[in-house]
């Protein structure tokens, strides 16, 4: 595999002439190649020789405990004519993207680029091989970046008159499984014996959004949430407010799933209440579907009766419950997509929360959990889909094992909460354990 972020000037008329780029040998000029003790600030400085008229000198500035690298370019015109140069920032990755979550769901991985005008744009590795992939048009603003799973790479210009620069955005398929994408930004004319100088930074860290929002605009939208981003971001802030007074990340979760809970109470109290209706006619039904089984349409009438009579809409239970999976389903990217679960422990033998149940107790927890949920539903008039409410939850706990503990976690909580509401309704309405 290969990851790496290159840096060169490249000349933009069609002339053979080249000038120094990430290819060309550069000696590193004499100074510090550590950050001393009490040292904040570490400067390392690269320098080429001349090549087609162009020295090329490259500094790299290290700031303690900073995921940004300051990175100022000085092109030095060593002939005696102007030169016109570009200078280029690109990343290139393999293009292995990681097996997917949950139904093959999964983070965003590849290349993005951001200008103003076109905002946040993606662009997938299949594309650029496909040669189908759009990067934005050319612009004095924006950036480039490589995304995957909890990091990110990025290009960035900066320093004055970075604003001023015109970049253009580039993709290419450069074989055997290596992507890039570049950000190429054209330099005023050199004239003989100056020096342009051009800043940039290069961010190379996890994907937290307070420290992506304060990098660069639109930094953050490579934290991927998916199409239901507008719900995430704010339940991610909820969550992050949570944590800093719990000071842990498996105790938010439950604190923020307690949170949802309560918002969604009476309209869960609704559902759970037309299901518990549905549970206790569901003796009569059953005795009317195998009456009139030879029947099918007076058995649909007689079945229209009995709703009508009992005052039980069949549906009451499923519109409370499905206007808020958005929401849940909001939070499970948040807890995919956020680096703080990352090696983050939780209780006794959860030590990283990003990772499977190593003792997979909580998957046989969340199994236990989901049919006891079955038990208190009303079974389904028909055998075949009674049948079904119970091997669901066996089917899912097998995927549930691969899951993260954090998002094992969030179900647990989720239909522990559901399952304590939903017994005391069915035990006030009087059906608790009808089948």
């Amino acid at each position: 595999t290969r990851y790496v972020a290159q840096t060169g000037l490249i000349n933009p008329v069609d002339s053979g002439e080249r000038f120094p780029n990430h290819l060309t040998p550069m000696a590193v000029k004499a100074g510090p190649r550590e950050m001393a003790d009490g040292q904040n600030k570490l400067e390392v400085t690269f320098e080429s020789q001349p090549v087609g008229g162009l020295k090329y000198v490259k500094t790299y500035v290290f700031t303690r405990g900073d995921y940004s690298i300051g990175v100022r370019h000085e092109v030095v015109n060593v002939s005696d004519q102007p030169r016109d140069a570009q200078l280029y920032l690109q990343l290139v990755r393999h293009g292995t993207v990681a097996a997917g979550t949950m139904f093959g769901t999964n983070t965003f991985t590849g290349p993005a680029a951001y200008t103003n005008e076109k905002k946040f744009h993606k662009l997938d590795f299949k594309d650029i091989a496909k040669g189908k992939a759009e990067p934005p048009p050319a612009a004095t603003d924006g950036w480039v970046a490589m995304v995957q799973h909890y990091f990110v790479s990025a290009w960035l210009l900066t320093g004055a008159g970075s604003d001023q620069l015109k970049r253009e955005f580039r993709v290419r398929d450069l074989g055997d499984n290596l992507y890039s994408i570049a950000m190429v930004a054209a330099l005023p004319k050199i004239a003989p014996g100056t020096t342009q100088v051009v800043s940039s930074t290069l961010f190379a860290g996890p994907e937290i959004e307070r420290t992506l929002e304060a990098t660069a605009t639109g930094l953050d939208l490579v934290k991927d949430y998916g199409i239901f981003a507008i719900i995430s971001k704010p339940l991610y802030w909820l969550l992050n407010e949570i944590h800093a007074l719990l000071g842990n990340w498996g105790w938010s979760i439950v604190a923020l799933v307690v949170l949802l809970k309560a918002a969604f109470y009476w309209l869960n109290a609704k559902a759970y209440a037309s299901m518990a209706k549905m549970k206790s006619i569901s003796p009569k039904v059953t005795e009317m579907r195998e009456r009139l089984k030879d029947k099918p349409q007076e058995m649909q009438q007689e079945m229209m009766r009995i709703y009508r009579e009992e005052k039980v809409n069949p549906m009451g239970g499923c519109v409370p419950i499905v206007i808020q999976i958005p929401v849940f389903i909001a939070l499970y990217w948040v807890l995919l997509s956020s680096v703080e679960m990352r090696h983050a422990p939780w209780i006794g033998w959860i030590h990283d929360l990003s990772a499977p149940d190593p003792w997979y107790i909580l998957p046989v927890v969340m199994t236990g959990t989901s049919l006891f949920q079955t038990w208190l539903n009303p079974t389904p008039p028909d055998p075949m889909q009674a049948k079904l409410m119970w091997i669901m939850p066996l089917a899912f706990s097998v995927m549930f094992i691969f899951f993260p503990a954090g998002l094992v976690l969030y179900w647990i909580t989720n239909n522990t909460l559901s399952i304590t509401q939903q017994w005391f309704i069915n035990k006030r309405l009087g059906v608790l354990g009808k089948k």
